[in-house]
């Protein structure tokens, strides 16, 4: 049993480790799907707490994963685990059969699962996870309490401040379609020879008052009794569908120019804003010098946002842009960027590089080499990331270790 115990608590550790990091390292990408449940469950008045929410689950995750992981506070952690769970695995069933969302988004990103995928996975956490609850007297304490309640609080603080380092800039590794050095034309063109989708056809008719459903086959064509009300499609088979599918930039004359901007054969920078009317005023502010700057480069330069007209109409009053303001779909603009601006550099269709504009700011960082100023930001954000896996890393195999030595 010692040893079951030690397997169940490590198991279910490290998937609350992954999903708590792939949450935190995008917070905007958690409070998206917060905000779907939210309008779903017809709960809007709660969006405000969609941000709040989302660094608290992903840093709760975290913490409950390191705590399992490294056996401490062990009688706390298996009755947070047990709620946890619990909550988590009826919410999937009532999602599973009403479909309100089509992906739950517990493992961010990363890993796309259907909603019935979501409930069978918490069910087979949930097994492991009651037999630590049923064992929580079992586990002696490791560390005085004082140490392991450190211990404890340090997850949920290295989750959270994590969590804030890419809110305040971009999460730092980017599991979306839109990740630099993707060609978004290629990523657009569905290959030869795809499976296209398949539909039943659907024909309503109906008769004394009483509504029936055929299909082309037996629809009574030759009974003037039945009456046509109207022709349904019923999706049957999903075919390909590319990973980039809804890219589409439109100017505020109505006119579509995503064709031009991929084929460009320059440097084009395009500021992403999905809600104009959310955007700091003081970081936006910063667009025209860079849009000057951009000029005097030959670097085309576009604002694109999802706003309505009032609210484009509003910010060109209030900051008199110099540079052109584009129309794309809002669920488009979030998945490109998670920052509201941000700022991304395509160069023939290919996206070159992304940032928070609160990290482009300075017009010194636009050279005419772009392609070489981006590889070097690259860089030092790779470096950052390799410095976080190493400790991360490290860490997480000194407690595995800690955690089967001193395991009971």
């Amino acid at each position: 049993m010692k040893y079951l115990r030690t397997v169940a608590r490590i198991f279910v550790g490290a998937v609350f480790i992954f999903s708590g990091f792939v949450k935190a390292i995008d917070p905007h990408g958690s409070a998206i799907k917060f905000e779907e449940y939210f309008i779903a469950f017809n709960l809007d008045f709660l969006s405000l707490l969609a941000f709040p929410l989302a660094i608290l689950l992903s840093s709760t995750e975290f913490m409950i994963g390191i705590n399992l992981v490294t056996r401490v506070r062990m009688k706390f952690t298996s009755w947070l685990l047990i709620l946890f769970m619990s909550f988590f695995t009826v919410l999937t069933l009532i999602l599973a059969l009403t479909n309100p969302v089509t992906d739950c988004g517990c493992f961010g990103d990363a890993i796309k699962l259907t909603n019935w995928q979501t409930f069978w996975k918490n069910i087979i956490i949930i097994i492991p996870a009651i037999f630590i609850f049923s064992s929580r007297k079992k586990f002696s304490e490791v560390l005085k309490p004082v140490f392991e309640w450190i211990l404890a609080g340090t997850g949920f603080l290295f989750a959270a401040l994590l969590s804030l380092y890419c809110l305040l800039h971009l999460p730092l590794l980017d599991f979306r379609p839109y990740r630099t050095g993707t060609n978004i034309k290629e990523s657009m063109t569905i290959p030869d020879g795809a499976p296209s989708d398949i539909y039943d056809i659907i024909l309503v008719y109906e008769k004394d008052g009483i509504s029936q459903e055929f299909t082309p086959l037996n629809y009574p064509w030759s009974d003037s009794s039945w009456t046509w009300v109207e022709t349904k499609q019923k999706l049957v088979s999903k075919g390909y569908e590319p990973p980039i599918h809804d890219f589409s930039i439109s100017t505020e004359n109505g006119e579509i120019i995503t064709d031009s901007i991929l084929s460009d054969t320059g440097y084009t920078l395009l500021m992403i804003a999905p809600d104009l009317d959310r955007s700091p005023r003081k970081l936006i502010a910063g667009a025209e010098s860079i849009f000057q700057r951009s000029k005097e480069l030959n670097i085309d330069f576009l604002c694109l946002t999802s706003s309505p007209g009032n609210i484009i109409l509003k910010f060109r009053e209030e900051l008199n842009p110099s540079y052109p303001v584009c129309t794309t779909d809002e669920t488009t603009l979030k998945t490109i960027i998670r920052a509201n601006p941000g700022i991304m550099l395509l160069h023939e269709g290919t996206i070159i590089g992304k940032w928070n504009i609160r990290d482009f700011t300075a017009t010194d960082q636009l050279k005419a080499d772009m392609t070489s100023f981006s590889l070097n930001c690259q860089r030092h954000e790779h470096d950052i990331l390799i410095i976080l896996t190493v400790f991360f890393g490290l860490s997480l195999i000194y407690t595995v270790l800690f955690g089967f030595m001193r395991g009971k």
